[in-house]
């Protein structure tokens, strides 16, 4: 008896402990599922919070009435954003995030030459302008579809990867001859052709809006000038030329010459311009000389003497010694601080000994122009003066850049560093970097650096268009 009492006893507390294990292994159990589900609340909590805090960013709708092209498959609004984006001292600072449809279009921050030769979504916050294309390279306005944005985000900045298609030819001007007023020719005004040098001069006198067009082949026997009045136009035709003269302008503005060979000028430049001239546009000209003689033939181009606000673009130099000048001396010719304020873009200069150009003085921007063959040197700046580069494309140059001649008084030189060197022996910059920039907007008409020879090579010079 005394055993069974005993054997029950120790059954009695084996059931016990049995019992309490399950019930712990219960409660831990429930801990467990609270906790989890806990967890799950707590995941759903933080995902609508997202959520709700995702939806609480402003959308805007972009207006598509007045949008416009800009070309290819870009195009542009027609209103100001209330916030500015990218500029040319901060490409990327953008935040805005454009969607179409509500799918977010990509890459931000992408050149605008891109949008428009590649398109497929890339976009550009430009300013206050948004510059767009559809994902599908459509039409924005008629296609049917909504385009939103929002702002605040950082937008990732676009794969370098660079296109294999060539863009096609920036066109219209661009620059300073349309900075601080612009430059139009003789548009409105009387329109004549030439083939003489005689009709050439009585042309292009006098100062009332007028477009000279110059057929055929226009000599000179000796350093003839051709004086040219304000509010001008000179246009060649296909083929047409003018040999050993000089197209010279002081005290005027408002000039443009177009799509015409010039060579073998002997006076000091083949286009002159001096005395206060402004608003001068030289586009789609070409220039050259022998190079046998180094101090027989003028240069190409001279820019002098408080001239101001002068475009040239598209334009081909080529077998001279001496190419671009702006300004002139150095002593004498402080009046021009404060002036000289150029533009040269998608120009090509080969087989050029210097000045691609020379400055002293001024405010000099350039980009993507294209340096072949050089054995001085291709840019200087002098006496204080800044050249700002971008995109430039120097091949087989002895010294693309410098600040460092003759003993004069140095320049400065910003975006060197925006630039291709290839097979080019190093810059010669003395000077700390300088951060200026144009004011005027450009990036719209930027050029990857790559892209430079083909394109140069192939519009620069006279059209057969007139």
């Amino acid at each position: 008896m005394e055993r069974k009492t005993k054997l029950f006893r120790k059954v009695a507390v084996i059931c016990m402990m049995f019992s309490v294990i399950l019930l712990w292994g219960s409660c831990q159990k429930n801990a467990e599922s609270q906790n989890l589900a806990q967890d799950s609340t707590n995941l759903q909590t933080s995902a609508v919070a997202a959520t709700t805090a995702a939806t609480t960013a402003t959308v805007y709708t972009v207006d598509l009435t007045g949008l416009k092209s800009d070309g290819g498959y870009s195009y542009k609004i027609g209103y100001p954003l209330s916030v500015s984006g990218d500029s040319n001292t901060a490409e990327t600072a953008s935040t805005l995030l454009l969607y179409e449809n509500g799918v977010q279009l990509k890459p931000a921050h992408s050149y605008h030459d891109d949008i428009r030769n590649l398109g497929k979504g890339r976009y550009s916050h430009w300013g206050t302008t948004l510059y767009f294309s559809a994902s599908d390279n459509t039409n924005p306005a008629t296609n049917g579809r909504k385009y939103t944005y929002t702002l605040g985000t950082a937008a990732s900045a676009p794969a370098s990867t660079p296109s294999t298609t060539l863009p096609d030819e920036v066109p219209g001007l661009i620059g300073y001859a349309m900075y601080n007023g612009t430059t139009t020719g003789g548009v409105g005004g009387t329109s004549v052709t030439v083939t003489t040098l005689d009709g050439l001069r009585s042309a292009v006198k006098g100062n009332s809006p007028k477009i000279v067009y110059i057929s055929g082949a226009i000599k000179s026997t000796g350093d003839d000038l051709v004086y040219v009045g304000s509010n001008t136009s000179i246009i060649g035709k296909p083929s047409a030329s003018v040999e050993g003269l000089t197209l010279f302008m002081e005290t005027v503005s408002n000039v443009i010459i177009q799509d015409l060979r010039l060579k073998n000028y002997v006076y000091d430049a083949g286009v002159q311009i001096k005395y206060s001239s402004h608003h001068i546009w030289v586009d789609h000209c070409e220039f050259s000389c022998d190079r046998s003689q180094w101090g027989y033939w003028g240069k190409d181009i001279a820019i002098t003497r408080e001239s101001d606000f002068v475009t040239v673009s598209w334009c081909k130099f080529h077998d001279n010694n001496l190419s671009v000048l702006i300004s002139g001396g150095i002593v004498g010719h402080e009046a021009d601080k404060g002036k000289l304020h150029i533009t040269l873009h998608h120009n090509y200069w080969y087989n050029i000994s210097e000045r691609e150009p020379t400055m002293n003085y001024g405010s000099v921007h350039m980009f993507n122009n294209y340096h072949l063959n050089n054995d001085s040197y291709s840019i200087s700046a002098r006496a204080g003066g800044t050249v700002r580069t971008d995109n430039e494309y120097f091949s087989n140059c002895h010294k693309p850049i410098t600040t460092n001649l003759d003993g004069d008084p140095p320049g400065y030189i910003s975006g060197a560093n925006t630039n291709t060197y290839v097979n080019c022996l190093a810059n010669d910059i003395t000077t700390p970097t300088s951060t200026w920039v144009p004011e005027y907007s450009y990036k719209q008409y930027l050029n990857s650096a790559s892209y430079v020879p083909a394109l140069v090579i192939k519009y620069t010079g006279p059209r057969a268009i007139h």
